[in-house]
């Protein structure tokens, strides 16, 4: 860059990468949340025998929903990061090509490429 400055293109993409595998591990999360802990009213008991069977119910269902909501927090949050930091290396990208166009020579280090979701 400009003022001496190099940025490592490469672990900028690692980053990505990882932030992108973290994204599906999270969305693999959600799917689990949503659809597998999913309990019938049958489980938790007959309210004639067992009066605290709706509140277990209750209570399954209230957590249920903190979960997904927790998953999908940090989905969003992941993404929005992932997004971000694949505009930062696509800016530096584009100021070395324009820096090695400036210059003439070849500025090393670029390994090009756009990481867009």
């Amino acid at each position: 860059m400009s003022n001496g400055m190099r940025v490592d293109l490469s672990a900028l993409d690692e980053v990505i990468r990882k932030l992108w595998t973290l994204l599906d591990d999270m969305d693999k999360a959600g799917q689990t949340s949503r659809y597998n802990t999913e309990i019938s009213m049958d489980a938790f008991g007959n309210t004639c025998m067992f009066l605290e069977a709706g509140d277990l119910q209750s209570a399954h269902k209230s957590s249920k929903s903190e979960l997904e909501a927790a998953i999908k927090g940090l989905h969003g949050l992941i993404d929005k990061f992932g997004k971000s930091t694949s505009k930062v290396k696509d800016k530096y990208t584009e100021q070395e090509y324009a820096n090695k166009n400036q210059m003439g020579g070849d500025t090393g280090g670029s390994n090009g490429g756009s990481f867009a979701r």
